[in-house]
């Protein structure tokens, strides 16, 4: 979430900016290539777009998404049709600048001065037909629940394939702590609770609220828990929610939630935001070094877990869980076909090259008669009983 001014915002990038854009730009143009090579177009929505880059001249999630169309247009023949939405007058204006520079490159990048919701609608009639990639990064609350869900189930086509739709979305942890301090309060603004109920989609988080009666120490990433539930349940889709801090240690300021129908979309969201964590550590050891020159060690290179470590962890773990799905089926399985499953608690902590390390343990120690070697792409690779 954007604190102090406007302008300190687009200053320089925030270190829960640097996961989250790291996450786009190694997300969406995974999004494009796996469904837009049907009808070569793809449809792109960030509701929330800003200015589109920083003063540092780093690049903000707008103009992430137009360097991928661009890439994907001269490389691939593949068109985006992408919309940005921003309310703020003069964050349009240098927004528009941006976007001047890509359409000159013949993206197409349009620019609305307004509120998402009144865009939305043009948003899907363009989309009809198309793979649909909503990106939601508001600051405060976004749009209504029951929107979000009416869009996500919303069929684009009339074919009996349903067209590929996805999102990532920010819910803020923030919002929740504040919102319920105000719910638990006495002199809390009803007003403010109704806003939120609208953004939940229900008055079911005030249970946890309840004034005069005490709240669980870890409330805020309960509700995050019940909202990410709730979407997967009204919508059918793998939703999965990726919490951002600023530092080791420290509560969310939000969660990233992702959504798709998609087995190759989970897998790749997770190989993904494996990518975006490591850029958030570089991130930070770089900002403290920044700080402190002089220092020997910076703080976050003392906490940070080691990767390797983590790995030799996940590999072993991994390869448990795979047999566990052997013994269970009976027959072979493909490793897409069961990402979480597979992953485990390592989900979204490892790369997927981990993936094929755990087929081989398993092979090692006899029990697959695959070897992880060869057979194409990680995803692909088909695990099977011994023989």
């Amino acid at each position: 979430m954007a604190t102090g001014t406007d302008k300190d915002y687009w200053a320089a990038q925030a270190l829960p900016s640097v996961l989250k854009h790291k996450l786009l730009g190694q997300y969406v143009p995974r999004f494009g290539g796996m469904t837009g090579s049907r009808g070569r177009r793809v449809v792109y929505l960030d509701g929330y777009a800003g200015e589109g880059r920083y003063a540092s001249g780093d690049s903000g999630s707008a103009e992430i998404a137009m360097q991928v169309a661009a890439h994907h247009l001269h490389k691939n023949q593949l068109l985006w049709n992408c919309f940005f939405v921003e309310q703020k007058p003069d964050s349009v204006a240098r927004l528009d600048q941006v976007a001047a520079q890509y359409r000159a490159l013949g993206v197409d990048a349009r620019v609305h001065h307004a509120d998402v919701g009144g865009v939305l609608g043009e948003v899907l009639r363009t989309a009809e037909g198309l793979p649909l990639f909503l990106f939601l990064d508001p600051c405060g609350l976004g749009l209504p629940f029951d929107r979000i869900v009416q869009t996500l189930n919303q069929r684009r086509s009339t074919a009996r394939v349903w067209q590929p739709t996805e999102f990532l979305m920010n819910f803020s942890m923030d919002a929740v702590r504040r919102l319920g301090g105000n719910a638990r309060s006495a002199h809390g603004v009803e007003r403010s609770s109704e806003r939120f109920d609208e953004a939940c989609g229900g008055r079911w988080w005030r249970e946890y609220f309840r004034p005069g009666e005490p709240v669980a120490a870890d409330v805020d990433e309960i509700v995050a828990a019940r909202y990410a539930q709730r979407l997967r349940e009204q919508t059918g889709m793998f939703v999965q929610s990726v919490p951002v801090a600023r530092k080791p240690g420290h509560k969310a300021v939000y969660h990233l939630v992702f959504g798709t129908r998609s087995a190759h979309g989970l897998w790749f969201f997770g190989d993904a935001v494996a990518r975006a964590r490591d850029a958030w550590w570089a991130g930070l050891e770089s900002k403290e070094e920044q700080e402190d020159p002089d220092a020997l060690f910076s703080a976050a290179s003392m906490v940070r877990p080691d990767p390797q470590e983590i790995i030799d962890a996940a590999v072993p773990a991994m390869a448990d869980n795979m047999e566990r799905i052997l013994h269970r089926g009976k027959r072979p399985f493909k490793l897409l076909d069961h990402t979480l499953e597979v992953f485990g608690d390592y989900y979204g902590q490892v790369t997927e090259s981990a993936a094929r390390k755990a087929v081989k343990l398993l092979h090692g120690s006899g029990r697959t008669a695959s070897t992880g070697v060869g057979g194409g792409k990680t995803h692909e690779l088909i695990v099977e009983p011994p023989r």
